[in-house]
């Protein structure tokens, strides 16, 4: 199972006011697991940068005045996301923004949607978190995801956090001894998961299988205790 996990940068809120993208950054999972491979991107938006904007991310006019305009980008940009489940927090936000790139590109090319799922992070996150924040540092805070380095939002390093967040909310249990409101409330998260990537490239796990012997003396352990206890679930399930 591939995904993509998502994230864009732009130079203001409404596509409706022509606002564009000016930065794309994408991680890739296989098997829920971080391969390594990535896609990240600066655009030039061909317009100026709104100030609340730049406020958020940092991104200047100066610095994109020499990076490629969309229609340069698109084609390596589809190519690496295509066929996969696309994973965005806020998804109609970023689909809109990419939708409209696109848009102008004269039907050269399909909506994003045609060739990728949708998964809505921010959807999933209110259907697990009724009533509470889910924005993505709530989130952070609530999974115990090191967001640290988020001074500014950057599409590259907000994908890599949202591929932990997201990892962590579909794959069960936060914490323990809390519920999540009170986990939430204190800022704390009993049994803390840390995340600590793997190499994309590190060798498959060794996989000791039992000898005959072990499973002989394997069963005729359970057959003992079948006969002490009259009821071996083990051996019943064996059958």
């Amino acid at each position: 199972m591939r995904q993509i996990v998502l994230d864009t940068e732009t130079t203001g809120l409404e596509t409706s006011q022509d606002h564009r993208i000016i930065e794309i950054g994408c991680v890739e999972l296989i098997g829920r697991k971080l391969t390594g491979r990535h896609y990240h991107q600066y655009v030039n938006p061909q317009r100026k940068v709104d100030e609340g904007a730049m406020e958020v991310h940092g991104i200047t006019d100066e610095f994109l005045l020499d990076k490629p305009v969309f229609s340069q980008v698109v084609h390596e940009f589809l190519s690496f996301v295509d066929g996969a489940d696309l994973i965005i927090h806020n998804a109609p936000f970023d689909v809109g923004f990419i939708n409209h790139e696109i848009a102008k590109l004269n039907g050269k090319y399909l909506e994003i949607e045609s060739g990728c799922r949708i998964i809505d992070t921010l959807a999933l996150a209110r259907q697990k978190h009724p009533g509470q924040k889910n924005n993505l540092d709530a989130l952070c805070k609530r999974y115990g995801v090191d967001n640290s380095q988020r001074d500014l939002h950057g599409a590259l390093l907000d994908a890599e956090i949202l591929a932990d967040v997201y990892l962590l909310m579909t794959g069960g249990q936060v914490n323990f001894n809390m519920s999540d409101q009170q986990a939430s409330d204190s800022g704390e998260v009993s049994g803390k998961s840390a995340i600590r990537r793997l190499a994309a490239d590190r060798p498959a796990l060794t996989v000791v299988r039992a000898s005959d012997a072990e499973i002989a003396l394997h069963q005729q352990r359970l057959e003992g205790i079948d006969k002490k206890s009259g009821a071996c679930v083990w051996l019943r399930n064996s059958d």
